[in-house]
């Protein structure tokens, strides 16, 4: 279905279009798997918004925006893309403007949509436009600090700005903190109603002045929120609330935004929705059907998935669990991603050492600060690497400036497959490496990754522990301590010195191997730490080799090439040839993580190619050793 014939439906008629919308997104879920539970909740609301507004001309942003599906099945795109979101060549599973003109922002980092908004707001208003501007966020967005900046500059007098606030009390995890509990105070619940209806009798059995306070009832509702209610921290921002309305009666909903449509006040509709409606097993465990594998659509159960081994978050997640029990020091905390980097069982089993600070990396970092000055916790901050981006002043500023030592549990570091150009998390060494004091280390399995664990608490500095979400190997052998800033030498060989970071390993072990085979020699290094570097092992190395490849899975600019190479300039190497591979300038859309490599030229063919192609070494067997 699209907009056109969307229209031309009856309200009535649009409880069907609901039902139809919701069975799409399971059957495509089911067979490919991605953001369910979110999706199922959102299908009324999005398609009473497309009822009423009329899109593109009338502004839609949707907050985070995984919520978005409906969204994109009814706009102007090749339906046969979505049954391959998330998918190499499939439709984003985020707002993605270069797909459609109704998809305004790329949306993929939580709190940004009231702070869009405002601003189109104002450009429309300087520019005498009249299209509505209408921001959908969800409950969780309200930790977010940059949702309260925005919400502190909305003018009162700011017209045809309509705010959903879809409530499903719930972001990827359960909601945490004191703002969120203000949605669900008693003007959620039939208590508020009920005293209303029971003070109106009561006034108007009053001789002669009843039926004159009855009439005051408006007055006497707006008090019962302010006593009750969410209406009252809205309204100190100047909004006028309405609600809570049931976000799946998608005919009440049309008639109440049609009623909303033209106010020249911004208005702000709380709406009750629940994440998974529709499907029973995910309303009853909504974290669980967040994000899905696939599954069989019918009993909701999730088909087999064959696993080399353990994904490094679960090798994070279970070591820091016996890390817990070893020492009583240690702390976690994480923004919003307990579910994601593997904390539940740690959360669990010491929950008065686990703290879930919601949707606010800053804070997360900050508070990170403030557990570690005394010295009385071994704090651990686990998150994601394209979430970190959002705290970066934090680390400066009250961690490193403090030197203060926190862990970096750096979760998803690396390309995000299915998330696609949000979520890559090959941005962050950049940053990270400007910042005196830092520590920065990547394993390239779960045995290193244990092995760093332990060591960082002995460094007594800020360390920043990189690891992607790829299966990897753990060993049943003790953890080892390792030495700060030491690397490791896999291979040696007198031909190529090649320098490989994290899980680019293997794909220089095969490459070694090809080499070998077509006589050539290459000494492979595990770097282990970007910051500080190895430079004795480095120094060494470089007397005897001057062909270098450098191979990481992170932006050109700012990683493992631009440190090796800031350290050949301040030591007065020369005559190096150096090939540094890396993910070029330019932003990724999602896919495999092997189309990805394929695409950037990262497969071990395509390494082994380039590096032929570089040195002008022949790639056949008989080549001369050189």
């Amino acid at each position: 279905m699209n907009l056109k014939e969307l229209k031309a439906c009856s309200p009535h008629e649009l409880v069907d279009v609901a039902q139809t919308m919701r069975k799409r997104i399971i059957d495509v879920m089911a067979k490919n798997g991605g953001h369910l539970a979110s999706n199922l909740g959102s299908v009324e609301l999005t398609l009473a918004l497309h009822y009423v507004f009329s899109s593109p001309q009338d502004r839609l942003i949707f907050d985070v925006s995984h919520q978005c599906y409906t969204h994109k099945l009814l706009t102007d795109r090749d339906h046969a893309r979505f049954d391959r979101i998330r998918k190499s060549d499939g439709l984003s599973g985020f707002t993605q403007p270069e797909e459609s003109e109704h998809d305004l922002f790329f949306a993929g980092h939580a709190g940004t949509a009231l702070s869009l908004a405002l601003g189109m707001a104002h450009s429309r208003d300087l520019n005498q436009g009249q299209e509505h501007i209408i921001p959908i966020i969800g409950d969780a967005s309200l930790t977010c600090g940059l949702t309260l900046e925005a919400l502190n500059n909305i003018p009162q007098n700011l017209r045809s700005f309509l705010i959903i606030l879809n409530d499903n009390a719930m972001s990827i995890s359960h909601n945490v903190g004191g703002i969120t509990t203000i949605l669900s105070r008693l003007l959620t619940k039939p208590l508020a109603h009920r005293f209303s209806h029971a003070l109106e009798r009561v006034l108007a059995t009053i001789p002669l002045y009843g039926q004159t306070f009855v009439r005051q009832k408006k007055s006497v509702e707006e008090a019962l929120k302010g006593l009750f209610g969410s209406a009252a921290f809205f309204e100190h921002f100047g909004l006028s609330y309405v609600g809570p309305v049931d976000g799946h009666d998608v005919k009440k909903l049309v008639s109440l935004f049609k009623a909303l449509k033209d106010q020249p006040m911004p208005v702000i509709v709380h709406l009750q929705t629940r994440k998974g409606q529709g499907l029973r097993l995910a309303e009853e465990d909504p974290v669980t059907f967040h994000g899905v594998k696939p599954f069989n659509p019918q009993t909701c159960e999730f088909l087999p998935v064959i696993e080399k081994g353990p994904a490094f978050p679960k090798v994070f997640g279970q070591h820091l669990l016996s890390m817990g029990e070893k020492y009583p020091k240690v702390v976690v905390v994480t923004p919003a991603m307990s579910l994601g980097s593997s904390l539940d069982a740690f959360f669990e089993k010491y929950p008065t050492r686990s703290f879930d600070v919601g949707i606010a990396e800053g804070h997360a970092v900050t508070f990170c600060g403030g557990l570690a000055k005394t010295g009385q916790s071994l704090v651990v901050c686990s998150i994601y690497a394209t979430f970190l981006q959002r705290a970066l002043d934090n680390v400066f500023h009250d961690i490193c400036l403090q030197k203060l030592p926190v862990i970096f549990a750096i979760d998803r570091a690396g390309l995000a497959t299915g998330d696609g150009v949000t979520h890559h998390g090959i941005y962050d060494m950049g940053f990270l490496q400007a910042l005196p004091g830092m520590v920065i280390c990547q394993p390239r399995n779960g045995e290193l990754l244990i092995d760093l664990l332990e060591s960082a608490p002995h460094w007594k500095q800020p360390v920043a522990i990189r690891y992607p979400n790829q299966i990897t190997t753990v060993s049943t052998q003790s953890p080892h301590i390792r030495s700060l800033g030491r690397a490791e030498v896999l291979t040696h060989g007198d031909d190529l010195l090649i320098l490989a970071l994290g899980t680019m390993v293997d794909i220089a072990m095969c490459v070694q191997q090809s080499l070998k085979e077509q006589g050539i020699d290459a000494t492979v290094v595990d770097p282990i730490f970007i910051k500080p570097l190895d430079t004795e092992l480095l120094s060494n190395l470089l007397l005897n080799h001057q062909r270098i490849v450098i191979l990481e899975e992170h932006a050109m600019s700012g990683g493992l090439g631009s440190a090796f190479c800031t350290f050949v300039a301040h030591h007065g190497f020369d005559h190096l040839q150096i090939l540094h591979l890396a993910l070029p300038d330019c932003f990724f859309e999602h896919g495999s993580l092997n189309d990805l490599y394929k695409k950037t030229g990262l497969t071990s063919p395509q390494v082994l190619s380039r590096i032929h192609a570089f040195f002008s070494w022949p790639a056949h067997k008989e080549s001369q050793h050189v």
